[in-house]
């Protein structure tokens, strides 16, 4: 598992190849060039030769930003966009309505040895198929298709059931030894819209997220960057903790161990790698 994974994936509709390059300079630490939802099914081949040609052109450190959706396992495109992706030598393809550990196999059976898969969530019996999902071997992290889902539960945008399988994910996905898991797309196009969901996502345990439009992604740095804050009392703590050379101490009359130290570290590296990012 990567110290900095990726916070920032930008969906680009795979038959507009005009906006490759531009969802590349947006600042997006991934880009999902999208066969999928985004594409209606008679365009579906001018998309992936459309990408066949982009990708050939691509320059080597900008195809490792670059993962292909594919259409699902239950689709008749499915086989079409593997051998695409296998074509193009990807560096992962993101897997809709994954169900099973043995869908991923099939996918990694198609493409280069260095090759991973980014397992979309979207079903209850992907829910039910977790802990093997995760554990299968190529899973880069695991990702969250909350409109979906909704759709297959029949559940309103506001159930509680929504909340349950994103912590279910994070849980999976942490005793997997992966990355954090992506939160679900928000439709609209509102920042402060977009920074409270990702916020209420890494509530429950998300690190990054998928982002529809290249303004959105701004929005979701900005909700897991620590606040000023939480900022300076991890400094505090951290400060705290050399000085004492204990295992344990006082700070403002509360006890500080091992746990809570951990925590200002992270805090104190992921306002680190804001400011790496936003460098120009």
């Amino acid at each position: 598992m990567s110290d900095h994974p990726p916070q920032t994936y930008l969906f680009v509709p795979g038959n507009r190849p005009e906006r490759f390059a531009k969802a590349l300079a947006s600042g997006a630490d991934r880009i999902i060039l999208d066969l999928e939802d985004a594409v209606a099914p008679a365009d579906k081949a001018a998309a992936r030769a459309a990408m066949a040609e982009w990708m050939a052109g691509c320059a080597p450190g900008m195809r490792d930003k670059v993962l292909i959706r594919l259409n699902d396992a239950a689709t008749p495109w499915h086989a079409q966009d593997l051998a695409l992706a296998r074509s193009v030598q990807a560096v992962c393809v993101m897997l809709p309505k994954c169900e099973a550990a043995a869908q991923v196999a099939v996918v990694m059976a198609q493409l280069t040895s260095n090759a991973t898969v980014l397992p979309l969530i979207e079903t209850a019996r992907g829910m039910l198929a977790l802990p093997e999902i995760a554990a299968a071997p190529g899973v880069a992290r695991l990702a969250f298709g909350a409109l979906d889902y909704m759709a297959d539960l029949d559940i309103p945008a506001d159930s509680l059931a929504l909340d349950v399988a994103a912590s279910q994910i994070a849980v999976a996905s942490r005793a997997a030894g992966l990355a954090s898991p992506l939160a679900g797309v928000t439709p609209a196009l509102d920042a402060a819209k977009v920074t409270d969901d990702m916020r209420h996502a890494r509530s429950l345990g998300f690190g990054a997220k998928m982002c529809i439009h290249p303004a959105q992604v701004a929005a979701v740095r900005a909700a897991l960057a620590p606040s000023a804050e939480e900022l300076a009392w991890a400094h505090r703590v951290l400060q705290a903790w050399q000085a004492s050379g204990a295992g344990a101490f006082q700070l403002d009359g509360k006890m500080v161990d091992r746990p809570v130290v951990l925590k200002a570290q992270r805090i104190a590296a992921q306002a680190a790698r804001t400011d790496s990012s936003l460098t120009p």
